[in-house]
């Protein structure tokens, strides 16, 4: 029985875990972590997901250490993360991460504590995402290279980071397909662009909005004809499962960096 510890345990992806937590088979809820300022510290979870372990309450995120558990999750914002990071490599436990918006240093940090822990990270947990993922590849490599690629993303309105990391998966995915360094054909802004489009970019559109769980279309286009391929997300629980799905998946692995194609076996 995995017991899971989950970090940001108050924020959205943070409740829909615990729920994804105590109604998967083979796993149970071992911590619910959050900030030492939260109104939530020292309360029952069950108060906010009635099918949870009334033992449990909301715990300290800086006294990890003291608590029994298997797996470590972690949703929350990059900051948060590299101090998490360091407690997982402190306790030598597994972690899932599904922080979006990180840097090339954190990527880093990541690679070097996956030297030590097996650490499963991934921009979306979605399975439907992942074999999207597969798809564009075969769509960039089947079509000419007279080519229109474009991707568009939407999320709620208290999304921080544009694009999302799951639209720059499908754009790194795409450019893999293609044989092309993706910094250098990424677009994001053509506000200040004069010319015309180049078939050698990946143009970026962002919508911000509502309560959009998430929505990802990859669109090419050609002289006559467009192909769309589009996932959408209408409940955090998708991503939450395929989250908890990663932290079975992690028991017993060696250390190393996997990601949801190791999990899915979609590689």
């Amino acid at each position: 029985m995995n017991r899971i510890g989950v970090f940001g345990a108050n924020g959205r992806m943070g409740l829909a875990l615990l729920e994804a937590a105590t109604i998967k088979e083979q796993t149970q809820l071992g911590g619910a972590y959050v900030r030492s300022s939260s109104s939530l510290l020292g309360i029952n979870i069950n108060q906010v997901n009635s099918a949870a372990d009334k033992a449990i309450s909301f715990s300290d995120e800086s006294k990890v250490a003291d608590v029994d558990v298997d797996v470590l999750i972690d949703f929350t914002l990059p900051a948060g993360m590299r101090n998490h990071l360091k407690t997982a490599l402190d306790k030598k436990l597994p972690m899932v991460i599904g922080t979006t918006g990180l840097t090339s240093e954190d990527m880093a940090l990541l690679e070097n504590a996956a030297k030590h822990i097996p650490i499963v990270f991934a921009r979306n947990y979605s399975v439907g995402v992942n074999v999207l993922l597969n798809l564009v590849q075969t769509a960039a490599t089947k079509f000419g290279d007279d080519l229109d690629i474009e991707v568009f993303e939407a999320h709620h309105r208290h999304k921080i980071d544009a694009p999302s990391g799951t639209a720059l998966a499908i754009g790194e995915s795409i450019a893999q397909a293609k044989g092309w360094d993706h910094d250098e054909v990424a677009v994001y802004d053509r506000s200040q662009v004069e010319t015309a489009k180049s078939q050698n970019e990946i143009g970026y559109s962002v919508l911000r909005g509502g309560d959009i769980v998430g929505e990802h279309t990859a669109y090419f286009a050609t002289m006559g004809e467009r192909l769309e391929l589009t996932h959408k997300a209408s409940s955090r629980m998708t991503f939450a499962l395929g989250a908890i799905r990663a932290a079975q998946w992690l028991q017993n692995k060696p250390a190393g960096l996997y990601d949801m194609q190791d999990v899915l076996d979609l590689k």
